[in-house]
């Protein structure tokens, strides 16, 4: 089975081609980070619109980079969760091309596409597994038995760790997208220099919250005896030292065997650094996608939608998208026929 895979849930367009014996064959990715980058986050009209102009021929140029031509067996795509928009403009392409190709399409939801990205690798995880997974609008722990068969151990109540990195970008005037920027300053800042809150780790619990540490640094940026990159490395360390500390209790909770770590945030490097050297001290394998598919991409969609498609699922002809869509609701993966 080949499967063309179609992400557009947020300012990211991606297109990809996945052979379940061949592997990846194509992949291609526009970030719209710099259509957005004057208005300091994404603008969801300006996303879709953005979408519209660059599907067809990212499409063009995935059907030229990979060995051989259309059609492909089956049609995956960005379903839920997402800005509207930009979901449905993803929707309607891709629900047009395996009606014109005569295929099966089957709408994919976005954390789970996140969740099975490192199995993209040469070395992919085995269920089951913990997962983190951190990104600008999720940041939960889950323990992922197989495919559909997700158990959410705990997650933000309020904001998203990476929201909160585009959040201290903003107050230390730095640019769009935040989290690069601030992991840049703060290789300049000194470690202790100022001291943050790590949010909830004082208590029993797998839930995060990063308020409360959005609010640290706004009062930390208003005293004008703090450098900014000192305030970049505080809340760096504090971020990663609340991820740490949350992942540790979910693997001594859970007796896995291995972490995965996927979504954007999951590029920081000093997280990748702390993560490795605690899963290497406490004899446990943890797993990352590449970098480019830390943050959105086709690549993942494809993925899942062969395993998806594989399994005998695939979407009525009336389609839709999820804006929020909770990931326990998804169902084991099995042959029915659903509609998003």
């Amino acid at each position: 089975m080949r499967v063309l895979g179609v992400e557009t849930s947020c300012d990211e367009t991606g297109l990809a081609v996945y052979d379940e014996q061949d592997g990846l064959l194509a992949h291609v990715l526009h970030s719209q980070a710099d259509l957005h980058a004057q208005w300091g986050g994404v603008v969801p009209e300006l996303a879709s619109r953005d979408h519209v102009i660059r599907l067809i021929p990212l499409l063009g140029q995935v059907l030229r980079d990979r060995k051989g031509g259309p059609p492909v067996d089956g049609v995956a795509y960005t379903a839920g969760p997402g800005l509207a928009g930009a979901l449905l403009t993803g929707a309607a392409f891709a629900r047009s091309l395996a009606w014109t190709w005569q295929v099966p399409a089957v709408g994919i939801h976005h954390m789970e596409g996140h969740l099975l990205a490192p199995m993209l690798e040469d070395e992919p995880p085995e269920f089951p597994f913990l997962a983190l997974l951190v990104s600008g609008g999720h940041t939960m722990l889950v323990d992922v038995s197989g495919l559909g068969r997700y158990r959410i151990l705990g997650e933000t109540r309020d904001d998203a760790v990476g929201e909160a990195f585009d959040k201290t970008a903003k107050m230390l005037g730095l640019g769009y997208p935040g989290g690069p920027e601030v992991a840049r300053l703060a290789l300049e800042g000194r470690a202790g220099a100022v001291d943050f809150p790590r949010p909830m780790t004082a208590r029993p619990g797998l839930d995060f919250s990063f308020s409360g540490l959005k609010t640290a640094v706004l009062r930390a940026t208003e005293n004008d005896a703090a450098a900014p990159a000192d305030i970049a490395r505080g809340f760096e360390d504090a971020v990663v030292d609340t991820l740490a500390i949350k992942c540790r209790r979910a693997l001594e909770q859970t007796g896995h065997g291995t972490l995965v770590v996927a979504g954007g945030v999951g590029a920081n490097a000093r997280l990748c650094a702390r993560l490795r050297a605690d899963c290497a001290a406490a004899a446990v394998r943890v797993c990352y996608p590449r970098g480019e598919f830390c943050t959105d991409n086709g690549a993942m969609i494809a993925y899942a939608g062969l395993l998806r498609l594989a399994a005998g699922e695939k979407e009525p002809a009336v389609f839709g998208a999820r804006p929020r869509w909770p990931l326990d609701e998804l169902k084991a993966a099995g042959k029915t026929e659903r509609c998003t």
